[in-house]
């Protein structure tokens, strides 16, 4: 068809109108080759001001030019509808989603003034599940249960997503969490293929049955995990301590110790108030990493915190004196920095 309305624009004699234009121009992004990349760039440099007013062409052409891959001329067209839509940000969405570009998607994801529509949701999905990131996974979490606002919502989301990768699958499971609907976590939990299950998984499904009380799931589950160190992060979000360092202590049987999981378990006793057991695994730590000078600052922080959190600030004192004497007063614990136009601020 668009071929057929290509050959009849060869015959036409007068000029076409605005709703010829539309047509033309998603014929162009529906067959997307050189012959309509030649008409439609053609049409939208000779008609670019007699359409600067009408949105709907305007936003056809900006649909044509994502498909053509000219992001920049897209973005100025989109720039200039002055009444954007839901099809104009989702056509500059799903653009940037086809050329490989999800963090543009979400980053006009997250300056839409409109509310979002079910394609919008879908869109971003897919934007998400490309990058696979922190951002991208807190986007789909709010998507799931924060804009959609219903669990029903977030479930027709879900389900209209032909292949559901790891975000998506994760970020449906603590949907389900948090909606106090644990049962469904763990039922979406077993459809998952092996392929898609990771770390990231595990934890989301035992966060999920520790908040609805599924102790025998999540016994289940836990018993499912091969990996020793996945098995220990899950038992200190549960403060099994005990059952963590048995699992620890057959991981070192025929492994190197690991500084990360020390350090998992130390935070997980630091969020249980546990000073006894926090002061013990970073004994422990000083003796298996004497020489991991930067983390036995965060460890240092860490016992601090503990002993601080149940108002024995004598013994906080000491531990951050004891780390200054240490490591030096300026110690330089993170470091962050924004891009704005290119540069560094």
């Amino acid at each position: 068809m668009p071929e057929k309305l290509f050959d009849l624009l060869d015959k036409m004699v007068i000029e076409p109108d605005d709703v010829n234009l539309t047509f033309i121009f998603n014929a162009c992004a529906q067959l997307n080759n050189g012959r309509a990349m030649k008409i439609g760039n053609k049409f939208l440099h000779e008609k670019l001001n007699q359409i600067q007013n009408n949105n709907i062409i305007l936003n056809s052409a900006t649909h044509m030019l994502m498909k053509f891959g000219d992001i920049r001329r897209a973005e100025h067209i989109f720039e200039m509808i002055k009444k954007k839509g839901i099809f104009s940000y989702s056509s500059m969405m799903k653009g940037y989603v086809e050329n490989n570009m999800p963090e543009n998607a979400l980053d006009l994801f997250e300056r839409m003034s409109l509310s979002p529509n079910d394609i919008i949701y879908i869109i971003i999905f897919n934007a998400c599940s490309k990058l696979a990131n922190e951002r991208a996974i807190t986007i789909g979490k709010n998507i799931a249960y924060g804009k959609v606002g219903s669990i029903q919502n977030a479930e027709q989301i879900f389900q209209s997503i032909s292949n559901p990768d790891v975000i998506a699958n994760t970020t449906m499971i603590n949907a389900y969490g948090l909606n106090g609907t644990g049962l469904e976590a763990v039922q979406l939990y077993r459809q998952i293929p092996h392929n898609l299950v990771n770390d990231v998984s595990h934890v989301c499904v035992l966060n999920t049955c520790s908040h609805s009380g599924l102790l025998d799931h999540a016994r289940s589950v836990f018993n499912e995990i091969i990996v020793k160190t996945e098995k220990i992060t899950a038992l200190c979000r549960f403060f099994l301590f005990d059952e963590a360092q048995n699992v620890l202590d057959d991981f070192e049987k025929f492994n190197s110790s690991s500084l990360s999981i020390y350090m998992v378990m130390l935070s997980g006793a630091r969020n249980n108030r546990n000073s006894v057991l926090s002061q013990r695994l970073y004994n422990q730590m000083k003796s298996l990493f004497s020489n991991k000078k930067d983390d036995f600052i965060a460890a240092s922080i860490l016992l601090c915190n503990t002993y601080s959190s149940l108002g024995q600030f004598e013994q906080a004192a000491h531990i951050r004196s004891t780390r200054i004497k240490e490591f030096g007063k300026n110690v330089k614990v993170g470091l962050t920095w924004t891009e704005a136009n290119g540069e560094l601020v």
